[in-house]
């Protein structure tokens, strides 16, 4: 049972507690309450900048291996840990790179997450076994708040079931997670809308791992030339980066990516809502706003029609990806097409978040 409450009473707790919080001003309360139940192995829902995450004391291998749990993650995918002091770096690696601080003082707090060589006491669950950990201060003061009340580090994926589009409000997190957690602090909708960037320090030069809200032109004008990941080297490995080894942030329908310049695309889509509807089934469209105004509803068009925004907006388009993912389930079509997104800055990300959606 998902509960919304006004006072706190540590005696009589439900299944899952919502707690309604200010991003401006949270109630102190309600942080104390969330601390007390994180330090006690329990697991915590709260909002970031970029998505809602599922945080556990990252200390304690007992309530991390709750996180897997509630999700229903492979235990060989990664898990990033989020921190809200500079003093707790030393908790979690012992031979920061210089590159941490440079990064850090420019994009800290904020959706940039770095790995980096792991500290021996922090429990190999974490990492999958990996000798490296990863590391972001989140730019949000709910979620700063919560690990200064908790007092540890916190190991957060996203707040859904695995594979799902992540949460940008506490609406998704009581969708996927309700009675598999103990408490949720809903901070409002999110910002960014999609993950943190996650770049490996650990090689030379450092490796875009998941693209996200720190862009790669950004990153290069503190490091100059970085890499980008093209993929997994071994498919049997534990990936060194949530997002890369499995199918991610998918709705349930099956999802088929347009391609190509505009015009192509608007084309592709006419083709496939003849085949799709000659068959008797549905299908909805996600694109910018400019090519939903090319493809209207009804004679011929798709059944379920969402806007992410205009195509000259891309960090609109972010902000508006998952929820509109979301949609698609609430309307249980059958196969839903998306407009693909020049790679360009945050693009890069929609992209790299579109084509996991898609991987079967």
């Amino acid at each position: 049972m998902i509960c919304y409450r006004q006072e706190v009473s540590i005696e009589n707790v439900c299944a899952t507690c919502c707690y309604k919080v200010e991003p401006g001003d949270p109630n102190p309360l309600f942080l104390e309450e969330a601390g007390r139940v994180l330090r006690a192995g329990g697991t915590v829902a709260f909002p970031t900048e970029t998505v809602y995450g599922l945080g556990a004391d990252a200390t304690n291998p007992a309530a991390i291996s709750r996180i897997f749990a509630a999700k229903g993650r492979p235990l060989d995918n990664p898990l990033i840990v989020h921190i809200a002091d500079w003093h707790q770096i030393d908790m979690l690696t012992l031979k920061a790179p210089p590159a941490l601080y440079e990064l850090g003082r420019r994009f800290w707090p904020g959706p940039l997450t770095l790995v980096v060589p792991r500290h021996p006491d922090v429990p190999p669950e974490v990492s999958a076994g990996l000798p490296t950990v990863a590391v972001r201060w989140p730019a949000h003061p709910v979620a700063e708040a919560l690990i200064r009340a908790a007092g540890v580090p916190l190991a957060a994926p996203s707040a859904n079931r695995s594979g799902k589009p992540s949460p940008t409000n506490a609406e998704h997190v009581k969708q996927d997670l309700e009675g598999m957690i103990d408490v949720i602090l809903d901070g409002g909708p999110t910002g960014v809308g999609v993950e943190s960037t996650v770049l490996d320090l650990t090689r030379t030069p450092p490796m875009i791992l998941r693209p996200g809200g720190v862009t790669r032109e950004m990153l290069e004008e503190v490091l100059g030339p970085v890499d980008t990941a093209a993929g997994l080297e071994n498919e049997t490995d534990p990936p060194p980066s949530p997002g890369m080894k499995y199918r991610h942030y998918a709705p349930d329908s099956p999802l088929v990516l347009l391609e190509g310049e505009p015009r192509e695309m608007v084309e592709q889509a006419r083709r496939v809502l003849g085949r799709v509807h000659a068959e008797g089934r549905r299908a909805g469209l996600l694109g910018s706003r400019e090519m939903l105004e090319e493809l209207p509803s009804g004679d011929g068009g798709p059944d379920f029609r969402c806007s992410l925004g205009s195509r000259e907006d891309l960090e609109q388009v972010a902000a508006n990806l998952y929820q509109a993912l979301r949609l698609t389930d609430e309307m249980r079509l059958d196969l839903v097409l998306v407009e693909s997104f020049p790679e360009r800055g945050i693009g890069a990300a929609i992209m790299n978040r579109l084509r996991r959606a898609a991987f079967r």
